[in-house]
């Protein structure tokens, strides 16, 4: 890697972009030596120390006042103002060496949060339950994001050192060995990144590296200057990084909206291409996108039909038009899908997204680009995740919110349609307890966090009230976090198991050259027929509404894979019905 500290026979090279110090010290804690790092083009200080071995702590001093940690640490024990510590990469001996990755199509995520999943917090807790979730269906597991961030419980989009996986969960051995162990079950890995800002406390890049910052703001802090080569290199090499040495099977890029990049190409583009050159042929690897400004340019496929940079992106529309439907709710961002919100669902069922350049009052501005050419696999749709569960004041999920029927229709929906369909931890079994959002920030910057959440709902009618705003969980306290731990994993309700045995069955088999679909709504009814890639027709028909209502007209037959007689008069409240024709002569 361009920065960072690596590891032979004969000791360790160290390599520091610090354009703005004038110098910069290698500071080795156990054994109190310092060595001077000797100054070279374009503002890199490099050093090689002899006979140092893995486990070495080290810091680098800044202009003699500054004693910070290796901004591409590989681990940091004693958290992110604490001494770095020298990883050797090879040292783990991986017992999969034959996996390759599942091809995209057979993709359903499982979203879990390591601190969270389990009492225990850690990533060998999370290995005991890989099982369960490998003969459940569940193909791929997607870490919310490990970077190291400050003090002992957080999301991980506050992350400051995003080579190390955070200390709390477990040493980099502990992720390798949790990947294997995945691996050998035939579960994918992917990794939530963040490229888009810098946590707010543990940073120091400023101190002596100004130039990875521009003046412009994200609405997290600083952006991240992406014209600078030092900077990109230390992002793509980031990417490259848990792909290449963790064995990660894909990463999901938050928030690609908030990275200020007019570049040519842009660092989205490089990246892809970057990683798609660096991965062999015969190694399935997948780039995800959540980008609210739905740019269907990052998705596009080649002309041989092949993924030419990202694979898809998380689909927010197709989960707020069917939140709207099921709840109700139509303010903050929801208010975008008041109007015809079962429009807009079938819309993101058969084209990808509900807003392809139609102006968004909410956001004041057109929203979107053409996605109806782009195959569903393009994008993962989903009912909950970690956002949209922990964004709200008391992290409720769809449990306490929606009617039963009505959310077993559209997990019936989400499950059997052809986008990869994403879960989040506890969904597979109806779980009740909240996610919330939670962190560990002390002072000044606790204060202001906990002040910060409150406002963010002072605009909602719930919150009109100082009682009401009074009651929003404190995100710093423990006990909030706490709340959001998962204690057992009982197993998943029939329902789920049914859906997904039949998604494994009859329709994976068939998604390779699926393009796009029809849909039609009158009133509650919606019907969206597929062809799918073998030829065949997947039909869904359903009722997203209270009341009964007359059974669409239908042409086309086919075997019920989900559902009731198609050939009824009337639709009951809630009802979804899949239906699947072989192609024909």
């Amino acid at each position: 890697m361009a920065f960072g500290a690596s590891l032979d026979a004969q000791g360790a090279a160290f390599r520091l972009w610090a354009p703005a110090a004038r110098r910069i010290t290698l500071h080795l804690p156990e054994t109190r030596r310092d060595f001077a790092m000797s100054p070279a083009d374009d503002g890199w200080y490099a050093l090689r120390v002899p006979n140092l071995l893995a486990g070495t702590a080290y810091q680098y001093i800044v202009n003699d006042a500054h004693t910070v940690p290796d901004p591409a640490s590989r681990f940091q024990p004693s958290d992110v103002d604490g001494p770095s510590a020298l990883i050797d990469p090879e040292a783990f001996d991986w017992p999969d060496t034959a996996w390759r990755g599942r091809p995209w199509h057979e993709a359903v995520i499982y979203e879990l949060h390591v601190g969270a999943y389990t009492r225990e917090g850690t990533f060998a807790a999370v290995e005991a339950d890989l099982a369960r979730l490998a003969a459940l269906g569940v193909t791929a597991i997607e870490l919310m994001p490990l970077a190291d961030f400050a003090g002992k419980r957080n999301w991980g989009y506050d992350g400051v050192l995003p080579f190390a996986p955070d200390s709390r969960y477990g040493t980099p051995t502990a992720l390798k060995r949790f990947i294997a162990a995945a691996h050998g079950l035939g579960l994918m890995i992917f990794l939530d990144v963040v490229y888009n800002h810098f946590g707010p406390e543990g940073n120091y890049l400023g101190l002596y590296a100004p130039g990875f910052f521009t003046d412009a703001q994200t609405g997290w802090g600083p952006a991240i200057n992406f014209t600078a080569r030092p900077v990109r290199d230390f992002f793509i090499d980031n990417a490259l990084y848990w792909i290449l040495e963790f064995n990660f099977d894909g990463l999901r890029l938050d928030a690609v909206h908030a990275i200020r990049d007019n570049s040519r190409p842009d660092i989205l583009e490089e990246l892809a291409a970057r990683v798609r050159l660096a991965v062999p042929a015969d190694r399935h690897v997948h780039l995800i996108l959540e980008n609210d400004a739905n740019r269907a340019t990052y998705l596009r496929r080649d002309a041989d039909d092949r993924i030419a940079a990202y694979n898809a992106q998380w689909n927010d529309d197709f989960h707020h038009a069917a939140h709207v439907i099921l709840t109700g709710e139509t303010e903050g961002y929801y208010a975008d899908f008041a109007v015809d919100p079962i429009a807009k669902f079938g819309r993101a069922l058969a084209e990808g997204f509900a807003f392809q350049g139609e102006p968004s009052a909410y956001r004041g501005a057109p929203r979107g680009e053409a996605s109806g050419d782009l195959p569903p696999m393009a994008f993962v749709n989903f009912l909950q995740n970690h956002d949209q569960i922990g964004n709200r004041a008391f992290g409720e999920r769809l449990t306490t919110l929606a009617e039963p029927t009505a959310l077993e229709a559209a997990t019936a929906i989400l499950l059997l349609s052809p986008s990869p369909p994403l879960l989040f931890m506890g969904e597979e079994w109806d779980a009740t307890a909240p996610f919330l959002f939670f962190c560990d920030f002390a002072g000044a910057l606790g204060a202001a966090v906990r002040d910060g959440r409150r406002r963010e709902f002072a605009k909602f009618s719930a919150f009109a009230t100082s009682e009401a705003m009074a009651a929003i969980p404190d995100p710093v306290a423990l006990e909030t976090f706490t709340t959001s731990q998962l204690g057992t994993h009982p197993p998943a309700t029939p329902v789920i198991r049914r859906l997904l045995d039949i998604r494994r069955q009859e329709i994976v088999p068939r998604l390779p050259g699926t393009r796009g679909a029809r849909y039609a709504v009158e009133a509650t009814r919606l019907v969206v027929t597929w062809r799918l890639g073998d030829g065949s027709t997947l039909t869904l028909v359903a009722n997203l509404g209270p009341a009964a209502t007359a059974a669409p007209v239908r042409s086309a037959t086919g075997r019920i894979l989900w559902g009731r007689n198609v050939n009824a008069a009337t639709l009951p409240p809630w009802t979804v019905i899949w239906t699947l024709a072989e192609a024909g002569p």
